[in-house]
């Protein structure tokens, strides 16, 4: 079984989308700007939250390693830990129209609740404008912006590529030691690895 799950990863980490040339995003540089949609049709805009730390999730529900984070809630967990440390988290579905994952803007609240996301906002990019703007390739893929508004961390969320929920107690959250570094004002590493999971849905 454990071989079938590490294949799978290894699949779903080969098809991934490729990073496209013109994503703006680097690990050191300032993270760009956007506004999307939030559930209620609210408008959400990244320098918004320019003071405080931003984790940036990308999200697709039909995806088995994003329902490994899900499906016993250790997703919302993370999201609500890492606001408890003063950080904003959002979560973000790039999935377009016709795609397996899309979102409407009329389906986005039942999104929220049947998750039970604990994220500050789940954020609609169905033009997959933002998602490309960040280089975004899997689902999940995380990024972690810096109360400067600097990118810190791009890449997995954990240590562990594979689909069973039972590997994440023994992984290491790259996201949240990405979030106590901030908090501690301290250097962490690392600080770029490579994502796993589904690859995004343009």
């Amino acid at each position: 079984m454990r071989l079938v799950v590490a294949l799978l990863a290894l699949a779903a980490t080969l098809t991934a989308a490729p990073l496209s040339a013109n994503a703006q995003a680097h690990v050191g540089g300032p993270a760009p700007d956007f506004t999307l949609k939030d559930a209620s049709g609210k408008d959400t805009t990244l320098s918004q939250f320019k003071g405080k730390t931003v984790v940036l999730e990308w999200f697709n529900s039909t995806c088995p390693f994003v329902k490994k984070f899900y499906s016993g809630a250790d997703m919302p967990r993370m999201q609500k830990t890492a606001r408890e440390k003063g950080a904003v988290w959002l979560t973000i579905s790039s999935s377009a129209e016709g795609k397996p994952g899309f979102i409407s803007q009329e389906a986005a609240p039942e999104a929220v609740s049947s998750m039970g996301m604990q994220s500050t906002a789940l954020l609609l990019d169905s033009k997959g404008t933002v998602g490309r703007m960040y280089g975004a390739r899997t689902t999940p893929h995380m990024f972690v912006v810096n109360p400067s508004g600097t990118l810190v961390y791009a890449g997995a969320i954990d240590s562990t590529p594979s689909t069973d929920a039972d590997d994440i107690p023994g992984a290491t959250n790259y996201v949240l030691n990405a979030v106590d570094g901030v908090a501690q004002g301290k250097d962490f590493e690392p600080v770029a690895t490579e994502p796993y999971g589904c690859s995004v849905k343009y």
